[in-house]
């Protein structure tokens, strides 16, 4: 290590997804929590909102002798947290902070933003306010905890904050505890997500769009603006790929100063023991529920792929992933039975009684239950875009189809009723997994892909696979464990039809073949865990600790 880096001695971590499990930040922060604890120990604090209140949160273990001083000092305060350790690998501290009392005076800490900073929160709407009374609230954690316990004798203290939501603390914290290094991490720009996500251009014409302009037209203005302006007032502003990178320096007028990849740990994926056995067992689960829907039998040879996410329809590539299978349905070359599944949750009502009460039965049935698409009902049967399409273009799981679309729109937590499995122990027994995205800043699915020694298809639009054609020194090939398809604002069919060709391609493949890509496919994930990435973070650490000295002044 060079002996000029600045290294930290306390570091403050806040986000919206500490101990609440709510998206992709939750798999970021949770994975690296014990690598950061290995080497802090307890000067690391992850700042939480309660959105638990009364009821016990399952990921949040609470312990009243913990920092019960400055616990008892914050009370009188009436500053209301929670102390405990946060239940994943490391257990960490947690604080998790009640954010409601704020309410009462949100328009003087808004407008107190805008003296200070220039943001405007006049247009604010939606979860602006939730989350900005507790990014207040996590800052002011912050400046107790520091003046409470460290100040005088912790000298290098960083703040490190995620995504629009926590802005406004770390902004509170640049004015009022100069002493505190400031990080400010976008996992996606507020203005890149709705562009895409209102069907419009958003590479080629990437250079042309204006951020504020943009965030007028699309309605974010508040959003855009706490996150604009904390990116160029923090001590260092990060993003998590190249890919989102080009964003910020786009809409935000400013590029981060560090790239921050997503790393993972592998201890969820199952050891060498287990792995063929928990294999073989998630296969014959998914063989098992697609015979009972389906009315058919399927032997151990049905080629089983899938795509997983987040039910963004363009976003995500499932609009790709399901073109791709229904020019499959046509493809000669395709020479196996698929069995393709789309696990994304969506607005689900229940898990299918008639499918329940067919598995449980035991016994083989050769008619199909009627709706043979879905596992679990839906609450709006005519407005679901995935059942849509499928109708549209007559994919109805007839017996003569080479490829079978299942809709698996709950999410896979154990308990949902059909599969009552993990989604870690239904992954690991796929064949090939796609994530076909347009925007996709990361891109944690694919990842956790080839962590279980599953290959996939991903596009050059996702840091994952930006990422991956970087460490191949090439486009990634089927061959290589995970296929980089070149996407643009305007290939579509292209895209539809490079996947068609893979399946296809996979589904010929020698079993000594498949083992071949199965084992490059883990190898790339070994160079994406956190011991390798997190050394990002200390280059973020120190250009941050630097900055903060410069702006004391000293």
């Amino acid at each position: 290590m060079n002996k000029e880096e600045y290294v930290p001695n306390f570091i403050f971590e806040a986000s919206w997804e500490v101990c609440n499990k709510v998206g992709g930040i939750y798999t970021v922060l949770s994975t690296r929590a014990k690598t950061m604890k290995d080497k802090l120990g307890d000067d690391v604090m992850f700042i939480g909102p309660d959105v638990w209140r009364d009821k016990k949160n399952p990921l949040f273990r609470e312990d009243s002798e913990l920092l019960a001083a400055w616990r008892e000092k914050a009370e009188q305060d009436h500053l209301h947290v929670r102390v405990g350790r946060w239940d994943i690998p490391g257990q960490p501290i947690a604080v998790l902070v009640d954010f409601q009392p704020y309410y009462a005076i949100k328009n003087d800490i808004y407008t107190s933003l805008w003296e200070d900073f220039g943001v405007d929160s006049l247009h604010a709407y939606g979860d602006y306010d939730e989350a900005s009374m507790f990014s207040y609230a996590a800052g002011l954690v912050v400046e107790s905890y520091y003046n409470y316990c460290l100040r005088g004798k912790c000298e290098n203290v960083v703040y490190q904050a995620h995504e629009w939501m926590t802005g406004l603390g770390a902004l509170y914290i640049q004015k009022h505890v100069p002493e505190i290094a400031t990080i400010f991490t976008t996992h996606a720009t507020t203005i890149g997500r709705s562009i895409a996500g209102n069907h419009k251009p958003l590479y080629e014409y990437l250079f042309a769009y204006n951020g504020n302009q943009m965030a007028e037209e699309l309605n974010v203005q508040s959003k855009h603006s706490i996150e604009r302006e904390t990116a160029h007032h923090v001590d260092c502003f990060t993003t998590v790929s190249e890919v989102t990178n080009r964003e910020c320096a786009e809409l935000l007028d400013k590029p981060a100063d560090v790239v921050l990849p997503n790393g993972f740990e592998k201890d969820f994926v199952p050891s060498k023991a287990q792995f063929a056995r928990k294999r073989k067992k998630a296969r014959e689960k998914m063989r098992e529920v697609a015979g009972a829907l389906l009315g058919m039998e399927f032997d151990d040879d049905v080629m089983i792929i899938s795509t997983s996410g987040r039910y963004e329809f363009r976003n995500k590539g499932i609009d790709l992933y399901v073109e791709a299978l229904n020019r499959s349905l046509r493809n000669k070359d395709l020479n196996r039975q698929v069995l393709a599944f789309v696990q994304v949750p969506g607005w689900v009502s229940c898990a299918r009684e008639d499918l329940k009460e067919r598995l449980a039965s035991g016994k083989k049935y050769d008619t199909p239950l009627e709706w043979p698409l879905l596992t679990h009902w839906l609450h709006e049967m005519t407005h679901d875009q995935l059942i849509d399409y499928l109708k549209r273009y007559n994919m109805w799981n007839r017996p003569e189809d080479k490829v079978k679309v299942i809709s698996v729109p709950c999410y896979l937590d154990g308990n949902d009723g059909i599969f009552n499995m993990p989604y870690y122990d239904i992954l690991i027994g796929m064949d090939l997994t796609v994530y076909a995205s347009y925007y996709e800043p990361w891109g944690y699915t694919p990842l956790e892909s080839v962590a279980f020694h599953v290959p996939c298809i991903t596009t050059n639009l996702s840091g994952f696979g930006m990422w991956v054609n970087q460490l191949l020194g090439k486009e990634g090939e089927l061959a290589d464990g995970v296929q980089v398809v070149r996407r643009t604002d305007y290939n579509h069919s292209e895209v539809a039809d490079a996947i068609k060709d893979s399946i296809a391609s996979y589904a010929s493949f020698t079993p000594e073949q498949v083992e071949a890509v199965r084992a490059n496919a883990a190898r790339i994930s070994d160079q994406a865990l956190w011991k390798n990435f997190i050394q990002y973070y200390d280059k973020a650490y120190d250009f941050a600790l630097r900055k903060a000295r410069e702006r004391r002044g000293e």
